[in-house]
């Protein structure tokens, strides 16, 4: 997701999941308060400090959803795969745990991202779970420095992809991107190559 869902965007999340037990990490943000507050769910909190719980991997395999919340991708990136966190979403996602996430919890699941991690100018860094191919930019519509500096990376030679407005969601079945979908009535999704960026067709949830 581009940016933080609205209710019936995240309906539609837990629909796709199947259930409503939804395993929130923090990772990338842990100083940041309640961020599912007014959004329906069955959430369990997850927490790396002081350190991991005992019973992670059950957590992550007992879940419907994993959502990954917004913040630094590369602090969180270092923090998953010093506890092995890594390993264990890439099993929950091949049993069926449905991933999600907005910001942060977007771009880490693709190869390469467009990230603030290292400072508000915006950089790209290759170094996602590369679940996904290619690469992502959220807050499209939402940041100002967003869609220039991703199509001026992917332009130099970037790893192409996708970019996505604030409240938009892709929805991947494996590693193929399904559908687009948004509860926003202006909000869109584009494709962001060598050549620039084109609008991809997007479905407004009602």
């Amino acid at each position: 997701m581009g940016g933080f869902p609205g209710e019936r965007l995240w309906n539609h999340v837990l629909e796709l999941a199947g259930g409503n037990r939804v395993l929130v990490d923090h990772a990338a943000y842990p100083e940041y308060g309640p961020v599912v507050d007014g959004l329906p769910g069955d959430f369990t909190h997850l927490s790396f400090y002081p350190y991991p719980p005992e019973n992670l991997r059950e957590l992550a395999l007992s879940s419907h959803a994993i959502l990954v919340c917004g913040g630094n991708t590369a602090n969180m990136l270092a923090v998953w795969r010093v506890h092995g966190f890594d390993a264990i979403l890439r099993e929950a996602w091949e049993a069926g745990v449905l991933l999600t996430g907005w910001s942060a919890g977007m771009i880490c699941w693709y190869e390469a991202g467009v990230t603030d991690s290292f400072g508000p100018q915006l950089a790209g860094m290759r170094d996602g779970l590369g679940f996904l191919p290619g690469s992502a930019c959220p807050h499209y519509d939402g940041e100002e420095l967003r869609r220039p500096v991703y199509t001026k990376l992917v332009r130099e030679g970037f790893p192409p992809g996708i970019a996505l407005d604030d409240g938009v969601a892709a929805h991947y079945v494996g590693t193929e991107l399904h559908e687009i979908v948004t509860d926003r009535p202006a909000a869109g999704a584009y494709r962001v190559g060598p050549a620039g960026e084109e609008s991809v067709a997007v479905r407004r949830l009602t």
